[in-house]
């Protein structure tokens, strides 16, 4: 009898800890608030969205929304693209191929015959290439691409973009630098960039939906990615794990440092979408918040509703993944749910 009491004693012991280790990781937020946000918003978000909160490695929150769209559904990744690009990056510094400070002109030399030269691949990154916006209007910088080739859309910028700043002296959004950076890696290693982000990132993560290839254009690395949000969530938590990810060394931890590094922090700002976040800038990314290391909320928000961020602090990621972006109010209502799981 002691021993069926002991056994049931453990029981409920066990369960009681699990109970309190559960409501522990779900302390960050409101479940019942972002529940309740996601229906009543559901359909002004599109109908179809997913949304993935994980801490510590483990998932804490997932909410897959209509009919057939899941967690391995594919969509546009969209401002997400430019973490896989700027990762991307980073691998080929890591293997010794590039350097962040070398000038773009070592590897496309047209750049240098049009007083060019002296950008390198950290402005690229950083939106400091001091290069001019479309004399269309500065809106066209975050315009889809319509370039049929990488090759096309460099051209453009090197032969009818004036130079307006000095590098690393402005900030200036858009997806020059950023396809500028991505040709630099094809003449680099003469691959393609969406051949090279299959092999080098996307294949080793377990991202077996994502892609940056475009049957109907150029490759876009600005915005033009397809991913799912369990993609994502894999890349999200490579960066929390320091550059590991199921035991294999994607990127080495400097490289992680480095993309958590805050760049060209008094540049002054040019162009920025109007959203509510600050001027700080890292590689391809938004730095919401900072601390004694750096960056410590990492994000990727654009103006079409897919979003996603790290909390280094509390070694947590989110992804809001909207199967059709697009609409200043879906980027709203995805704003919005952002304040109720992150709480900033």
């Amino acid at each position: 009898m002691a021993l069926t009491n002991w056994k049931n004693c453990l029981k409920v012991s066990l369960a009681l800890s699990f109970m309190l280790l559960f409501q522990a990781s779900h302390a960050q937020f409101d479940i019942t608030t972002a529940d309740q946000f996601l229906q009543k918003n559901q359909k002004a978000m599109g109908n179809e969205l997913v949304v993935l909160v994980n801490k510590g490695g483990q998932s804490i929150y997932k909410k897959e929304l209509g009919k057939e769209f899941t967690g391995k559904s594919p969509a546009d990744a969209l401002d997400i693209s430019q973490w896989f690009t700027a990762a991307l990056v980073m691998i080929l510094v890591d293997e010794g191929k590039i350097s962040l400070d070398d000038p773009v002109a070592k590897y496309i030399p047209k750049f240098e015959k049009y007083m060019k030269g002296y950008i390198t691949i950290r402005n690229c990154l950083t939106h400091t290439t001091g290069l001019d916006a479309n004399p269309e209007g500065i809106g066209k910088l975050v315009a889809r691409n319509k370039f049929p080739s990488l090759d096309a859309e460099v051209d453009t910028y090197i032969e009818k973009r004036d130079i307006r700043d000095n590098p690393g002296e402005a900030f200036l959004y858009g997806r020059m630098g950023i396809s500028i950076a991505a040709k630099v890696l094809e003449a680099a290693t003469k691959k393609t960039f969406d051949r090279l982000a299959a092999e080098k990132l996307f294949r080793p993560l377990g991202m077996k939906t994502s892609s940056f290839y475009n049957e109907k254009g150029g490759i876009d690395p600005f915005d033009g990615a397809v991913s799912t949000a369990n993609d994502c969530m894999n890349f999200m938590q490579m960066l929390l794990n320091n550059g590991m990810f199921n035991n294999k060394k994607i990127l080495s931890e400097e490289s992680v440092k480095e993309l958590k590094k805050i760049q060209f922090p008094n540049a002054k700002i040019r162009f920025k979408p109007e959203l509510e976040i600050n001027n700080s800038a890292g590689l391809t990314t938004w730095i919401e918040e900072k601390n004694e290391e750096g960056i410590a909320l990492f994000l990727s928000q654009g103006l079409e509703g897919t979003i996603a961020w790290m909390d280094f602090k509390n070694n947590s990621a989110t992804v809001i993944f909207l199967k059709d972006g697009g609409g200043d109010k879906k980027a709203s209502l995805s704003r919005e749910l952002k304040k109720i799981i992150s709480g900033r």
